[in-house]
């Protein structure tokens, strides 16, 4: 099943034959240090930087209705962010996996993020339209 909207994703997950755990990292575009004066020119465009990880949560699939519930949630964060990062992590044996593993496929998404590799998650801007980042 092609994933095309966050809708997909819920869907998608909830069909699983074991139970799902969606992974999310909000990151936000900043500036890296010693950027030059055409970087930053690019960067006041709208343009370059690199996508800094500002905060993560995991839901179970019967946590969360929609991408607007989700944004409304991060709202209450105080943190701003751009792109928010999406994993899955399914469960084994009809069990969904626990916290702990959680905490630790989050943890490498984060490094995941932080090193550029990011070709394997989806990715949404706060606007909610899908974006592809190579």
């Amino acid at each position: 099943m092609p994933i095309e909207t966050f809708e997909d994703l819920l869907q998608a997950a909830r069909a699983q034959p074991d139970p799902q755990r969606l992974l999310f990292v909000f990151a936000r575009a900043e500036l890296p240090d010693g950027a030059s004066p055409e970087e930053v020119a690019r960067f006041e465009n709208g343009q370059g930087g690199a996508l800094a990880p500002v905060m993560f949560v995991d839901k179970k699939t019967d946590e969360l209705r929609s991408f607007a519930e989700l944004v409304e949630e991060s709202t209450h964060t105080g943190e701003t962010w751009e792109v928010v990062f999406v994993g899955c992590l399914g469960g084994r044996d009809g069990r969904e996996p626990g916290d702990q593993e959680a905490q630790q496929a989050l943890e490498l998404m984060v490094k995941s993020i932080q090193g550029g590799r990011v070709e394997r998650f989806l990715a949404w801007r706060r606007s909610g339209e899908q974006i592809h980042i190579a």
